[in-house]
């Protein structure tokens, strides 16, 4: 079933359209134009050329992911061997900067003086 519309184009597009198409097929051109365009540019057809990459990629992806991951590995190794010097300060040697800590021992709160 076919419906005739009214639709207004610039005189480029016209000219366009009549030197692309045969004399006479206009709306056949421009009906598989749209249709083309709604194949290829329309959201739906934009995820499904996404979902089509993701599974024809699938393999790269995962041979990149697993030389990241090493890479990672061998990364976050090497900082946890970095950090094993400094973790052996005990409680004693080590400094707090709170300020329960910095007050001075000789000094007694007078709210436990009070009591």
């Amino acid at each position: 079933m076919t419906k005739r519309i009214n639709v207004i184009l610039p005189e480029s597009t016209v000219r366009t359209i009549d030197r692309l198409s045969r004399r006479g097929e206009r709306s056949r051109f421009i009906e598989r134009a749209v249709q083309h365009y709604v194949t290829t540019a329309s959201p739906e057809a934009l995820q499904e050329r996404l979902k089509q990459a993701a599974i024809r990629d699938r393999d790269i992806d995962l041979e990149i992911s697993s030389d990241w991951f090493a890479l990672d590995q061998e990364q976050w190794q090497g900082l946890e061997e970095q950090e094993k010097p400094h973790q052996a300060v005990g409680p004693r040697e080590a400094k707090s900067t709170s300020r329960r800590s910095t007050r001075r021992s000789g000094m007694k709160s007078t709210k436990r003086g009070r009591r």
